[in-house]
């Protein structure tokens, strides 16, 4: 509804920009990340460069370029390479971190990609590394790695069918990280590196384990849970039998489930959100 005569509109297109700006991707990072000499400060935490032999940043989602800016101009050249992965046509440029384009929110081969280098760069670092992974909204479409057996065709058909049938994003995720080698707490798993995740929540309550499919969370969901969303909202028999085959083996102990809560792998991971729906709505 437009008030174009209203004598409230420009207060009202005052106090959107301030909520807008609040949680602006680089400002947001700007605000929780510094550096002093070789400490690196993040949050309440510190972390001494001096002792990781490397440091490298990965990412995924719609408004990840800005935060790597932010990121890669307080690192500098302490930072040995980095990597992310945003929507096709949400490039920004970037210094030292290189950005992909995939395809969101159906994923395409151009994130299958971006997946495999991703996983790639995290999966050579040891535990003398630092790997700071960026998320954002849309990072769980942008980051598609299926798992051995299942195709790229079979996770876009699976996910276009939860979205015509209109399931929310939190189902979505479910099935997607029990068909992923990266969500539900998958990428931490493949690292042996001190990780430290900056998000940028679009998820109301700023669920962790929602927020991107929660590749470096516990993930409480279950291949149970998986397959009760696709049996009830009656696509079971819909999706790819490849699909089915590999939810019905995770049912049956067959197949690894994400790691749960509890999982000492975590006890080398951090979480930080730099900006949500609340820091907008504080703002105004």
């Amino acid at each position: 509804m437009q008030i174009p005569s209203s004598p409230i509109r420009p207060l009202l297109k005052k106090l959107l920009v301030q909520g807008l700006a609040a949680v602006d991707a680089r400002t947001a990072v700007g605000r929780v990340i510094s550096r002093n000499g070789e400490e690196l400060i993040i949050g309440r935490r510190r972390y001494d460069l001096r002792s990781y032999e490397r440091v490298v940043v990965v990412g995924a989602g719609k408004a990840t370029a800005p935060m790597a800016r932010a990121v890669e101009q307080r690192l500098g050249r302490r930072m040995q390479s980095g990597f992310v992965v945003v929507k096709h046509g949400h490039v920004v440029p970037t210094r030292r971190i290189v950005v992909a384009e995939a395809g969101h929110p159906v994923p395409d081969r151009s994130g299958q990609r971006a997946a495999a280098r991703l996983c790639a760069m995290a999966a050579e670092l040891d535990r003398h590394d630092l790997l700071i992974v960026l998320l954002s909204g849309g990072a769980s479409s942008l980051l598609p790695a299926p798992v051995e057996g299942i195709t790229l065709a079979d996770k876009q058909r699976t996910t276009q069918e939860l979205l015509r049938c209109g399931a929310s994003i939190r189902e979505i995720n479910t099935v997607r990280k029990h068909l992923s080698r990266i969500k539900g707490g998958r990428l931490a798993e493949l690292t042996e590196a001190t990780v430290v995740t900056l998000i940028l929540s679009d998820v109301l309550g700023d669920d962790l384990s929602a927020i991107a499919s929660g590749p470096t969370v516990p993930d409480p969901t279950t291949y149970q849970d998986a397959v009760a969303i696709l049996k009830r909202y009656r696509i079971w028999q819909v999706v790819p039998r490849r699909v089915r085959q590999h939810l019905d083996r995770g049912c049956q102990g067959l197949t690894s489930e994400t790691p749960k809560p509890g999982s000492s792998l975590f006890r080398r991971v951090r979480q930080h959100i730099v900006g949500n729906n609340a820091m907008a709505v504080t703002a105004v």
